[in-house]
C-alpha cells in the first residue's frame, strides 16, 4: 500500500510538472495570438483608412471634374477658322489682327508636316463666346494684303462625313488591265 501511494505521489507531481508546462505554454499561445490579433486589427484599420481616403480623393476629383466642365466652354464654340492668310504670316501678327475681339488663348497656324510651310489657314481660339461673335464680323477684312475669310469654327461629329474609308470610293479594288503588276512572257513590266 505504501508502494503504491508513494507512486500516485510521484505521478501526481509529475503530472504537475506537465500540467504547468502546458500552462506555459497555453499563455504564449495566448499571448501570441493577442499580438497577431493586435496586428490584424492594427491593419484593418490601416486598410480602413485607405480605402476613406480614396473615396475622398475619388470626390474630389468628381467635384473638380464638374466645376471644369460647368466653367469652360468647349474649344470649338470659342475657336474661329481664318481662311486666306498670308503664308509668311506669324500667330502674333494674326493675334495683333483679332485683338480687338477679345481675349485670345491661342493662335495655331497650320503647317504642312514635310515642307513646315504654312497651308494658308488658321485657328484662334478666344476666351469666351461673344469674341467670336465679334470676330466673325471681321469677315472679308484685309490682312497683308489678302482678303480673310472668318467664320465660327465648325463641330467634328465623330463619324460623320468620312464616306466608307479609304479605298472603297465607289469602285472596287478588282482587275487593274494590262497596267499594274501584270507578269507576262516578257518579264515584269509595271507600265
Amino acid at each position: 500500500v505504501v508502494a503504491s501511494e508513494l507512486g500516485e505521489r510521484e505521478m501526481s507531481q509529475g503530472e504537475d510538472e506537465v500540467v504547468g508546462e502546458e500552462e506555459v505554454e497555453y499563455e504564449e499561445e495566448e499571448n501570441v495570438e493577442e499580438n497577431v490579433d493586435d496586428e490584424l486589427e492594427e491593419m484593418k484599420r490601416k486598410v480602413q483608412e485607405m480605402e476613406d481616403e480614396a473615396a475622398k480623393l475619388k470626390a474630389m476629383q468628381k467635384e473638380l471634374q464638374n466645376e471644369a466642365a460647368g466653367e469652360k466652354p468647349n474649344a470649338d464654340e470659342t475657336s474661329i477658322y481664318v481662311g486666306q492668310v498670308d503664308y509668311d504670316a506669324t500667330p502674333e501678327e494674326l493675334q495683333a489682327h483679332f485683338a480687338q475681339c477679345g481675349t485670345i488663348n491661342r493662335v495655331t497656324i497650320l503647317c504642312d508636316k514635310f515642307t513646315g510651310k504654312s497651308k494658308g489657314y488658321a485657328y484662334v481660339e478666344f476666351e469666351d463666346k461673344d469674341s467670336v461673335t465679334n470676330a466673325v464680323q471681321l469677315d472679308s477684312s484685309i490682312f497683308k494684303g489678302r482678303q480673310l475669310k472668318v467664320s465660327a469654327k465648325r463641330t467634328n461629329v465623330p463619324g460623320r462625313g468620312r464616306g466608307r474609308g479609304r479605298f472603297a470610293r465607289g469602285r472596287g479594288r478588282g482587275f487593274r488591265g494590262r497596267g499594274g503588276y501584270y507578269r507576262g512572257r516578257r518579264g515584269y513590266r509595271p507600265y
